[in-house]
């Protein structure tokens, strides 16, 4: 056998291995993004429980900048209420499309039925320059067990939300402003945007201080009537919900 063609041979292995290795390495990112799964929202990256009872799960959502949830999944209806504005875009499993969606606005809430439009699996990814935190809270419970109040007769809240699973109003309160009393009746949770210091006031009891932090929120049951009063030096912006 000749010297040329052993080299020949040599060559064509070569280069049928440099092939094989090129077609690997192009061919691993599609592999890898076909693979992939989503896990459930509760085990997403910066998705972190804070609260959950028979009715809700709360998350506390706080993402860098620069930083993903990775892939996830929302399965249950949720309600979300934006804290921190920031720059966002979302990606959904199997889609190379990268959308970037409107800037998360202070105080925006949004309300998504996944038990109709069916599972989502996506991930987020913060591009601006700011944190994006957020609540939100997913139900547990099946809708139509309670009938919320109407509030009607206190048009400082403004109604912002009402569907099937729950109704929503915003509350603002400049210092020294007050919200007349309302009559809670259906369980529900109260998430602040702009804190303060506020005092409540419920019949038959003391008055009562808080010292409201932008994103805290508070689980409060039916059969309340209860009055806020700012008596601090900020604007107060609160969301309150009572579930169905």
């Amino acid at each position: 056998m000749s010297v040329y063609h052993l080299s020949g041979e040599f060559m064509r292995s070569v280069a049928a291995a440099l092939l094989f290795a090129f077609i690997c390495i192009f061919a691993a990112p599609a592999i890898a993004q076909h693979d992939e799964v989503g896990v459930p929202i509760v085990k997403a990256p910066y998705h972190l429980p804070v609260f959950t009872n028979e009715y809700v799960t709360v998350l506390k959502i706080d993402i860098p900048p620069g930083r993903n949830t990775g892939y996830h999944t929302h399965t249950e209806d949720s309600v979300s209420v934006n804290i921190v504005p920031a720059d966002m875009t979302n990606q959904n499993l199997g889609s190379s499309e990268v959308i970037r969606g409107e800037r998360a606005q202070r105080g925006r809430t949004n309300y998504t039925a996944y038990s109709k439009g069916g599972p989502r699996t996506h991930k987020a990814t913060n591009v601006g320059q700011t944190p994006f935190h957020n609540v939100s809270f997913i139900f547990r419970n099946r809708p139509g067990q309670f009938t919320p109040s109407a509030r009607s007769n206190a048009p400082a809240y403004t109604q912002i939300m009402d569907n099937e699973r729950v109704r929503g109003w915003r509350l603002l309160l400049e210092p020294g402003q007050s919200a007349p009393a309302i009559s809670q009746t259906a369980p529900g949770i109260r998430i602040a945007v702009d804190g303060g210091e506020l005092v409540e006031s419920v019949p038959g009891f003391a008055d009562r201080g808080w010292t409201l932090r932008s994103g805290e929120f508070y689980w409060q049951e039916p059969g309340v009537t209860r009055a806020l009063r700012n008596i601090g030096t900020t604007r107060i912006e609160i969301v309150e919900f009572e579930l169905k």
